[in-house]
């Protein structure tokens, strides 16, 4: 299986389109802007997942793109099924010189790529984008909790080199400032 751009920023853009939706149209200019993608190749992508019934366009001042069912109805396979990427890993097994190749080799190992091009297939119907919405929101609350323990590190660690230093009347002038009176 080689997944190309085609497959790549199809998901991306769902992903994005996901994301920045809340019910509301998205337009292309803004996924574009922010995923880094040709707005001419988002909209060849968008008519083939439109075609697949994966989004709805909606016309009109505010229009753009919805998601034509809930993210979790909407599966990782069905999008690049949706833009044409070939997900079977023995697609070129099965060419006419494999079939002149009639060896044991042969068919232990075109049985072996079929089988993984079914596990391939069950991972990526089993992942939504509901799961990967969810799972990346996870990340970044597990991020602003890395941010913040640090952020506490930090504070600590100055206050502990001030608490270490002795008690002068200097060092007080130093950390709190002269009080004029």
């Amino acid at each position: 299986m080689r997944l190309t751009s085609k497959g790549r920023y199809a998901v991306r853009a769902m992903l994005d389109l996901t994301a920045h939706s809340n019910g509301n149209p998205v337009r292309l200019q803004e996924i574009s802007t922010r995923q880094n993608i040709s707005l001419h190749y988002l909209e060849q992508l968008f008519r083939k997942l439109r075609n697949g019934q994966t989004v709805k366009s909606v016309r009109g001042p505010g229009g753009g793109y919805v998601l034509s069912r809930s993210m979790d109805e909407i599966t990782v396979k069905d999008i690049l099924d949706c833009v044409g990427e070939n997900i079977n890993p023995a697609k070129d097994i099965l060419g006419s010189e494999a079939e002149m190749a009639n060896t044991v080799e042969y068919h232990l190992s075109r049985n072996y790529f079929q089988n993984l091009g079914i596990i391939m297939r069950e991972y990526l119907s089993t992942t939504s984008l509901g799961d990967l919405v969810r799972k990346s929101k996870e990340s970044e609350i597990q991020e602003a909790i890395n941010a913040g323990q640090n952020r506490i590190n930090t504070n600590i660690e100055a206050s502990n080199q001030i608490n270490s230093q002795p008690i002068t009347e200097d060092n007080v002038r130093k950390s709190f400032g002269e009080i004029n009176q």
